[in-house]
């Protein structure tokens, strides 16, 4: 019989495992990879064989389905594991997991070969993705294929009984990459322990680079902060910290036992907690309540903690700001670091850290990269589309039967470089799923100044398809209903901008949709966004307009900056986005005025709206589905409220709004679910008033799991609603 399994089942040690099964029943057969998936073929009873199979997979391994072909079996006696043959295509690898406990006993193990060996890997752990050419998974097609096994490798990969038994990554300090250590000039430091040496530096104060799995990390002491701040001119965006174990995170983070599960899963994901308040962790994350960590997954990484007495180090991907993460070890240098920690092994698919938060009973995904990608979501719709995204935190993804595959996290569209990863990343997905033939349709954001446009046209035309433009929130809420796999919703679609179907800037809006067409039926009053992109960085700009809005003078600026903006009052693109209202609120409350990150002021709102309450007396109007927002800033202001109860009493009144919208909508067509997604709905405040709103009103409340709620999700959104309209 011919047993045909799809699934992990490649580079998780699969075949071993049923080589290892068939000997124990004494079973005649063969088994190889074929292009993506698996094929046993056996002497004896293929149903039975399964069942066990099943119940003995190692950890990495799923089957997600499964043949049985009546071929009688004429192959030699005994069983044997045979070359791999190029077959169907289709993502079966697993991602990227951290280096596990038995292989960091033998790293800690001085009478073991791979003692202090940084690459150290088996059948269960250890880079997948990010080092893989092709499929079938053989080491042919990994950036390992130019460092030939030694004699000891070649024994262990041979020997049924060893748990590196056909390891295609298997490799010692024989025969494997290595790291050397450079200066600031780029000169190789000569060492027998280029780790300690580059450990030691970062003791001095030195600021250093290190490369990982999928990418290089920039990497400093967290004393060092401000004069990182200084040197990569981030003065403020939050920094990510690397701890050594969960003693040394509950010195920083106060872990609810969900993110803990997070934080220490096998994908070893930064995960957002809240932080211990004190002057460091202050400086790491100015003006948040939360901080990024992530636990150690690379066996460098537990290296670096094993030779210093540090128990955290800042780690933040090494990159020009607003480009791709540097691989190639020569541009590395181009940053101008103190010193290097770089090796001889090729980054094939580069991948920063996943980003993740917790609440509600949900993950929530802020970058969904290392560790989570190549992932899909089924779809059950025919048809072979790619989708591009956004301008902002792009990722793409690709139609391919009836799934939906998600790049890793590319970046923001304005970034030099970005769009020719952007290419490569889909072009190399593609080729993985067997999906790199013409194509159904490609979907983009209706933006017409969006980067990722021309690759659209040109992928479009290659094919002599449609190029559909997808309206950037019916994206957003489209990417929720595939998460939540539910039909039709009314979704609150809350970000900083999008391009509206009217030409407006939208990001505060009600949708009644579905996966063919939607409705707003809601929506926040227009601000005029006064002189465009720059309203988005100096917020007193948006607080000009709300005053004169309200027919008060406009405040913060001198007179002839003020003639200025009252000209653009009628002519400036008006903005129903909740970001820029939380933006305003973050300006007027003297929390942020001016932008230095993509969503700084909202976020530091988020410390105000925790410690507020709402005033009843703080309402606002609403008109033909319009949320009045602008008198809000006054009523506020003239009640004297306090800047907690201030900032809480305008968020809580228009989502209440919102919701009432929602739940109107959704009882007038017999919707049962109401749903929350874009870049606010990160804010822990916002989803806790959304979600007891609906659930007091008896409705479903649907939130993000799977898929990133900001704009890292909305191509998942274009792709489903372009498999749908080309049906």
């Amino acid at each position: 019989m011919r047993i045909v399994l799809r699934g992990v089942v490649q580079g998780v040690g699969f075949r071993p495992s049923v080589h290892r099964l068939a000997e124990r029943l004494s079973i005649d057969g063969t088994v190889w990879n074929d292009g993506s998936q698996v094929i046993i073929d056996i002497l004896g009873d293929a149903e039975s064989f399964l069942q066990e199979l099943k119940d003995s997979l190692p950890p990495l391994a799923n089957i997600e389905s499964q043949e049985i072909l009546d071929i009688p079996y004429e192959g030699p006696k005994g069983f044997h594991i045979i070359p791999s043959r190029p077959g169907s295509k289709g993502v079966g690898i697993p991602t990227d997991t951290a280096i596990c406990p038995r292989c960091l006993e033998e790293m800690d193990d001085s009478t073991e070969r791979r003692y202090g060996y940084p690459f150290t890997s088996c059948t269960d752990c250890g880079p997948r993705f990010t080092l893989i050419s092709d499929l079938p998974y053989d080491r042919r097609m990994t950036s390992m294929d130019p460092f030939p096994l030694c004699p000891d490798c070649e024994k262990e990969y041979a020997v049924p009984s060893e748990r590196r038994y056909h390891h295609q990554t298997i490799c010692c300090p024989a025969c494997g990459p290595r790291y050397r250590l450079f200066d600031r000039q780029g000169t190789l430091v000569h060492m027998d322990d280029p780790v300690k040496g580059f450990t030691e530096r970062l003791e001095e104060g030195h600021i250093g680079i290190v490369k990982s799995w999928g990418g290089m990390h920039i990497c400093a002491r967290v004393q060092e902060v401000d004069r990182l701040r200084r040197w990569y001119r981030r003065e403020h965006k939050p920094f990510a910290i690397m701890v050594r174990d969960e003693e040394a995170l509950r010195m920083f983070a106060a872990p609810s036992p969900e993110e803990l599960d997070l934080v220490s899963s096998a994908q070893r994901p930064v995960v957002l907690m809240e932080k211990v308040n004190n002057d460091v962790t202050e400086k790491l994350s100015p003006g948040l309540d939360n901080l990024g960590i992530f636990l150690p997954y690379a066996g460098v990484q537990h290296l670096l903690f094993q030779r210093m007495e540090d128990t955290a180090l800042i780690m933040t991907s090494a990159n020009i700001p607003g480009e791709p993460m540097l691989l190639d070890d020569d541009s590395v240098f181009s940053l101008g670091a103190d010193c290097y920690l770089l090796h001889d092994q090729h980054i094939l698919n580069r991948a920063d850290d996943s980003v993740m938060g917790h609440h509600l009973g949900h993950r929530h995904f802020l970058r969904k990269s290392r560790g989570h990608t190549p992932s899909y979501l089924e779809i059950g719709i025919s048809g072979d589309v790619v989708a591009l995204g956004g301008q902002e935190n792009i990722s793409a993804c690709v139609g391919h039967d009836g799934r939906l595959y998600s790049t890793q996290y590319i970046g923001d569209g304005d970034g030099l470089g970005v769009m020719e990863y952007l290419d490569s990343a889909v072009a190399h997905l593609r080729k993985l799923m067997g999906a790199d033939g013409p194509l159904t349709a490609v979907a983009i954001d209706m933006h017409p100044g969006y980067s990722n446009r021309a690759l659209g046209r040109r992928l479009s035309q290659e094919s002599d398809c449609p190029l559909l433009e997808v309206q950037h929130h019916w994206a957003h809420a489209a990417s929720l209903l595939v998460d939540s796999e539910v039909d039709r919703a009314v979704v609150l679609t809350l970000d900083g901008t999008g391009y509206g179907d009217d030409g407006k800037a939208w990001g505060g809006e009600v949708l009644c949709c579905d996966l063919e067409s939607y409705e707003r039926v809601g929506k926040l009053q227009d601000i005029p966004l006064l002189g465009g992109e720059k309203a988005l960085y100096d917020l007193k700009r948006l607080n000009f307009a709300i005053d004169r809005l309200n027919g008060r003078e406009g405040r913060g600026f001198n007179d002839n900056e003020a003639a200025v903006l009252e000209r653009l009052m009628d002519t400036s693109v008006g903005c129903s986005s909740m970001g820029r209202l939380m933006d305003a609120l973050s300006s007027q409350l003297g929390v942020c005025s001016h932008r230095s990150y993509d969503g700084e002021p909202a976020m530091k709102l988020e410390r105000l709206l925790r410690k507020g309450k709402r005033n009843p007396d703080v309402v606002a109007n609403s008109k033909n589905g319009q949320i009045i927002t602008a008198p809000l800033f006054a009523q506020v202001e003239e009640m004297g409220l306090s800047p907690a109860d201030a900032a809480y009493s305008v968020v809580e009144c228009v989502l209440q709004e919102m919701v009432q919208i929602a739940r109107i909508k959704a009882e007038d067509e017999g919707i049962r679910h109401v749903g929350l997604t874009g870049g606010v709905s990160y804010n822990k405040v916002v989803m806790d008033i959304v979600s007891d709103a609906v659930k007091q009103n008896g409705m479903n409340m649907v939130l993000h799991d799977r898929v990133p709620n900001g704009d890292g999700g909305i191509a998942v959104g274009q792709a489903a609603i372009a498999l749908r309209n080309m049906v």
